[in-house]
């Protein structure tokens, strides 16, 4: 399987200096409006969606939903009332921003080089801007935003770049690749620390040998990034899924991932099915709910309630014909499937550490412990987006 490179943009590909960059746009931002809202107003109610949005573990809604369920309300003025100033500040103003950066030289030659050896390329850029913003500054650094497989941006996320679930998200909404994988970005507490707590590599940009750490496989300057890719062995890159921290963003990713690639389906899409023993978007969706209801919420409990529980496993495999899957309305099935996720996230998210090595017997894998226990859940979780992309690919 191919490589696949998620690129951070700001200061990766593009040399920005955020201390600078962002003052200069908030500014520019308020500026724009100031014939409608008090400049002061407009930074607070900035400043507020943007630490709504960094906090936000919820996977059934987007960033930007965060954010303008935070933005508007500090303003004192419907959404309605700002489009057109908005967009006029996205499409005039913002472009003017371009000289507070610098493109990096090296970086379209690395990008053309890695497409040229078939690498799968996402710019996993903190999703906290819209997608115009993005799109500009990928001009900037001279590229077509289109060129990429995947752009994270607000208005289809539904994490940042602090928590590992954001990166789970990326891949899911690539299919959940197998294969390496490779994060390449210069800032350690949101390139490094939560790729590395999902389980994947990552490579530090303008990091120093002996300095940087620990958390990369590999350092150094943007140019230097092609010649260490071709000197290693690429299977070296492979994530490891594993840990409480990877599980955990794995199935908190699910219904975001899940939500994005159905978002404009017709019924007649949702009921698709790609060949004759392929399910349907909505038979995908449909298990997940049943799973989740009936066996991982039950799981959850016995593993919980004593130690060394016996974890039944029913045979899933007649749900989809006994429950007539297909006729089911495929929407209102993954709103179910989020709202029973959420509980069983609820209660990972808060039960001790230690929990996590308590031992179970599996009635398909015998002895076994709640880690391993919930990895299942997180694979089963993979298995079926991959089937969802694919589904996907073949509407």
């Amino acid at each position: 399987m191919p490589l696949t490179l998620l690129f951070d943009l700001d200061d990766t590909l593009l040399d920005t200096n955020l201390e600078v960059f962002i003052p200069g746009y908030f500014q520019a931002l308020t500026q724009h409006l100031e014939k409608l809202l008090l400049p002061t107003v407009v930074l607070r109610a900035l400043i507020h969606g943007m630490r709504l949005m960094t906090e936000n573990e919820d996977p059934r809604r987007t960033l930007q939903e965060v954010f303008e369920a935070g933005f508007y309300p500090m303003l004192g003025i419907a959404k309605t009332e700002l489009v057109e100033e908005l967009d006029s500040f996205y499409d005039q103003v913002f472009p003017t921003l371009r000289a507070l950066t610098r493109p990096r030289p090296e970086a379209v030659p690395l990008i053309d080089w890695a497409m040229s050896c078939g690498y799968r390329i996402a710019i996993a850029t903190d999703p906290l801007f819209p997608f115009k913003v993005t799109q500009h500054r990928l001009r900037w650094a001279g590229f077509d935003p289109e060129r990429f497989e995947l752009v994270s941006a607000f208005e289809d996320f539904h994490f940042t770049k602090a928590h590992p679930a954001y990166y789970a998200e990326v891949l899911g909404r690539l299919g959940w690749p197998d294969g390496p994988v490779l994060m390449v970005g210069n800032d350690v507490q949101r390139d490094l620390i939560p790729a590395n707590q999902l389980g994947l590599k990552t490579y530090l940009i303008d990091g120093e040998a002996g300095t940087s750490p620990g958390f990369e496989a590999g350092c150094g300057r943007l140019d230097d990034l092609r010649p260490w890719l071709e000197s290693i062995d690429l299977s070296t890159l492979a994530p490891w899924y594993k840990s409480r921290e990877a599980i955990l963003g794995i199935m908190a990713s699910t219904p975001a991932v899940l939500e994005s690639l159905t978002a404009s389906l017709t019924e007649a899409e949702w009921r698709h099915e790609p060949a004759q023993q392929d399910w349907a978007m909505n038979e995908i969706i449909c298990h997940l709910r049943d799973t989740e209801r009936e066996i991982h919420q039950l799981q959850l409990k016995l593993m919980l309630d004593r130690p060394d529980a016996f974890i039944p496993r029913p045979d899933t495999s007649v749900w989809a014909r006994e429950r007539e899957y297909l006729n089911v309305d495929g929407a209102l099935a993954l709103d179910e499937f989020s709202s029973a996720r959420l509980v069983v996230l609820d209660k990972l998210r808060t039960i001790d550490n230690a929990l996590w090595a308590r031992k179970a017997r599996h009635a398909i894998f015998g002895p076994t412990n709640f880690l391993e226990i919930l990895g299942f859940a997180a694979d089963h979780d993979q298995m079926h987006v991959q089937q969802a992309w694919e589904t996907m690919r073949n509407l």
